[in-house]
């Protein structure tokens, strides 16, 4: 039974529509993300509050945020942290880097070189970092929430599939509707101002373990035997598509899986769905397949791509 998943979303959901206008199923996703214990990629123009409904969330559930803004000159240090040696004591002490938080966000990432890229490797994927061959434990709420900008491609580095892998969701943030941006104007004209956030009150959770309790509800629920067997059926058809030049690995199969019994929580399910898988879909799989070039020379997308095996999978009653 969902004792605390549904009113928690709920909750977050509502204060987060005082700050953010038309991003719902980005809002929804984000969830997806933090209570099933992953990582996100955000892509969206400039102006399409990605900072913003991060920093907006990290406030709402009362977590710790950081903020990297990466750069070409970023070092590896400039995250994890160094030691320092202390002249009093004669003994080095560590200065944490900004990856010590609950909630980072990592501003264009893209915009890095890989070898400061891939000093978030080892955080994303055991939340631990190694500083002079030494680990220290991460925060066990810290989630990733990377941004780049789709549009800019002059001095940025491609992530290497590597990363790309270790976030769970790629979510594309597009431009709000025409109503929705009516809606942003009047209330800046009313008043709102973004950059001044703590002068808007929200309301924090009522208690700070409530992500925990509903990432432990999420992780109690079973999914039936045909809904796993679609899963990997889809899965595995992105290894067979003509268009596709490598397809999704087993991680991406666990990830369905994790994403469509977070996305049936935060709907107040207690088990997941077809709907569901297909629903996350498209940003669990489009950053972890390659499309042939001749594929991409003829308009393919991997969009119309996951789109397409959708259609061609069973789907289980």
């Amino acid at each position: 039974m969902l004792n605390y998943t549904p009113s928690t979303v709920a909750h977050i959901q509502n204060e987060l529509r005082k700050i953010i206008v038309g991003q719902d199923n980005v809002i929804e996703q984000i969830l997806v993300a933090v209570l099933a214990e992953g990582h996100a990629l955000l892509e969206g123009v400039p102006g399409t509050a990605k900072t913003l409904t991060v920093k907006t969330i990290a406030r709402i559930i009362g977590a710790r945020f950081s903020r990297i803004q990466f750069t070409p000159d970023l070092m590896p240090s400039d995250i994890t942290g160094t030691n320092v040696f202390n002249v009093q004591n004669s003994e080095f002490s560590l200065r944490p880097g900004p990856i010590f938080t609950d909630i980072l966000l990592a501003d264009e990432i893209n915009r890095t070189p890989p070898k400061t890229q891939s000093a978030l490797l080892e955080a994303m994927e055991e939340r631990q970092a190694t500083i002079d061959g030494k680990r220290y434990r991460l925060s066990p709420v810290f989630t990733v929430l990377a941004t780049e900008n789709p549009i800019e491609y002059e001095g940025t580095y491609p992530l290497p599939e590597a990363q790309l892998d270790r976030f769970l969701l790629k979510i594309l943030i597009d431009y709000p509707p025409i109503e929705a941006e009516t809606e942003i104007v009047a209330r800046w004209d009313a008043g709102f101002n973004s950059r001044h956030l703590e002068q808007i009150e929200i309301a924090h959770l009522p208690e700070k373990d409530l992500i925990f309790k509903c990432r432990n509800e999420i992780k109690q629920m079973k999914t039936e035997a045909g809904v796993q067997k679609y899963i990997v059926e889809i899965v595995h058809k992105t290894r067979q598509h003509s268009a596709i030049l490598y397809g999704a690995s087993p991680r991406a199969s666990v990830a369905l899986l994790l994403c469509s019994k977070a996305l049936a929580a935060i709907r107040g399910r207690e088990f997941s769905t077809p709907d569901d898988v297909r629903d996350v879909a498209l940003p669990v799989l489009r950053h972890r397949l390659a499309l042939r070039a001749e594929a991409e020379l003829d308009g393919a997308t991997t969009d119309a791509v996951i789109a397409d095996i959708l259609k061609t999978v069973e789907v289980p009653r």
